[in-house]
């Protein structure tokens, strides 16, 4: 019994250590919304729209984590497939986006004009 704890513990080890790990790799799916604020509110609404309309995501859509057992996180493997690696990477996208989108809060023509400076 205790041989089998210790193959299992380092296959885990062995798994998450390799920059392969669920939690490692949902982490990299989160984005920072500052890169999308030199991108003008129109054409980053539209890049949104064009992304959900493409992967079949709401333009609300947000990150969503697997929840592995209670301190096996960063070893256990990530074995999405492929698609779903892909999707989980465009929600961390939009989700960005729309962060950008509601700071400078785009598409709302009443509270840009108050931003506006007198003409």
């Amino acid at each position: 019994m205790r041989w089998n704890m210790i193959v299992l513990a380092s296959c885990l080890l062995t798994a998450g250590c390799a920059g392969n790990s669920m939690a490692e790799r949902q982490d990299a799916d989160i984005q920072s919304s500052l890169q999308y604020d030199t991108v003008a509110c129109d054409q980053l609404l539209a890049q949104r729209n064009g992304l959900a309309q493409q992967y079949n995501l709401s333009t609300k859509a947000k990150p969503t984590f697997s929840n592995p057992a209670m301190g096996f996180g960063p070893f256990t493997p990530d074995m999405r497939s492929k698609a779903k690696r892909d999707t989980d990477k465009v929600t961390g996208e939009i989700d960005a986006m729309n962060r950008s989108i509601d700071r400078r809060q785009c598409g709302q023509p009443d509270k840009q004009k108050k931003l506006a400076l007198p003409g």
